[in-house]
């Protein structure tokens, strides 16, 4: 009698199990954990913004009751843009807080020293906020996913461009000495084509470590140029625009995503310093009023009073992290219990047409097994002082 209430014991509480659904490492009936890294310091902290936006729109999922009742564990951590220092979080991240995933780390060096460490242990490295071109290599690393359209696409935009307004343009760029920078020159040179020798007249690269690009700048004004690709973080950057116009240079400037920063670079730099300033962007500028009287933009704003209240509306990464946190949720609702590191991957590549608030009108999310770049489009933008303002037509990947 003790042996039959002992088995229909045991198979009550399997059966119980498996209703309450299949769990991967950082999930129970009650939470969801997941990993990030983030500079929140360093030279590269003027995009902390985006770590502070999942985890503000995170805590209103939470306050919402959580996704079916888990609520979000966002373990977010400084690891200062360096890589060594990355590699010790993540590690502790994994084998000791057993988050189900990494979401959203941000740096390309920083990506690039836990890239194998990730996809060994098979643990997704979600939409890392990165644009190097070889995070869209599902074969070779199936657990590691992009999101914005990667560097090369950016500058092939800025190319075609400069072709098509500027075919006489000599072309001097600033890059940052990793595959960050050097993903631009490479696009550069693809969009430029044959043109690219004759037309690329001076390139100047900074460590990270360094104090200063006033060097640079000054050597490559007196290369004669006439456009400047600043491919650069947000400190560098700042240090850049506000350089180039000290010294009275006054190039066609175009300035990498990633330091498109209103609050984080433009302000400090000088916003009369940065105007004319062109970039490109797959997102609404929280600042434009073209988008204040949207459904999506109230709702994004209200967001923002609510959860990030001294947050800067011109800030891109508050755009960003918002849309990347929303898409991570949908994710999660779609695994339903099945919330397994193989099925979130599984449901990660098998995007169509995801349309999210905030993103630029035509501009979707899609991916399949073999394409893991998410965002594929991007459009045009220049600073008048006060805001970026789109101009052209939104550009695919594929066309650029």
């Amino acid at each position: 009698m003790l042996t039959s209430l002992a088995l229909a014991s045991l198979a009550l509480a399997s059966g119980l199990a498996w209703a309450a659904g299949q769990y991967g490492p950082g999930v129970s009936d009650t939470e969801i954990k997941l990993g990030n890294t983030m500079p929140y310091s360093g030279p590269a902290s003027g995009l902390g913004a985006l770590g502070k936006a999942e985890a503000a729109y995170f805590a209103m999922i939470n306050d919402q009751g959580g996704v079916n009742g888990r609520k979000i564990n966002f373990i977010s951590r400084d690891d200062g843009y360096s890589p060594p220092k990355t590699v010790e979080i993540v590690r502790h991240l994994v084998e000791e807080e057993k988050v189900l995933l990494m979401f959203s780390s941000l740096g390309t060096a920083t990506n690039t020293a836990v890239h194998d460490y990730l996809n060994d242990n098979k643990v997704p490295q979600l939409f890392i906020a990165t644009g190097a071109a070889k995070w869209d290599d599902p074969k070779r690393h199936p657990w590691t996913m992009a999101w914005t359209p990667n560097y090369p696409i950016e500058a092939r935009i800025y190319a075609r461009y400069i072709l098509k307004s500027l075919p006489d343009a000599k072309i001097a760029v600033l890059y940052q000495n990793d595959d960050f920078g050097k993903d631009y020159l490479v696009g550069l040179r693809q969009g430029l084509g044959d043109k690219a020798d004759k037309m690329i007249v001076a390139m100047k690269s900074y460590e990270t470590t360094d104090p200063t690009v006033d060097s640079q700048i000054v050597a490559l004004q007196g290369s004669g140029a006439d456009v400047l690709l600043t491919a650069a973080v947000p400190k560098f950057a700042a240090q850049a625009i506000r350089k180039v116009y000290d010294i009275g240079w006054k190039p066609t400037h175009f300035l990498s995503y990633p330091s498109s920063s209103i609050g984080g670079v433009m302000r400090p730099a000088g916003l009369e310093k940065s105007v004319g300033i062109i970039s490109a962007t797959p997102f609404k500028d929280g600042s434009d009023p073209q988008w204040q009287d949207t459904p999506e933009f109230k709702e994004w704003l209200a967001w923002m009073q609510k959860y990030i209240p001294s947050g800067s509306l011109g800030d891109p990464f508050y755009v960003d992290g918002y849309i990347r946190a929303k898409a991570m949720i949908a994710l999660l609702k779609a695994s339903g219990d099945n919330l397994t590191r193989e099925n979130i991957m599984k449901q990660a590549a098998s995007i169509h047409d995801m349309k999210l608030p905030m993103l630029l009108p035509g501009i979707n999310v899609s991916t399949s097994a073999d394409d893991y770049q998410p965002i594929k489009q991007m459009q045009l933008q220049k600073f008048d002082g006060t805001t970026w303002k789109l101009f052209g037509e939104v550009i695919s990947g594929s066309g650029s």
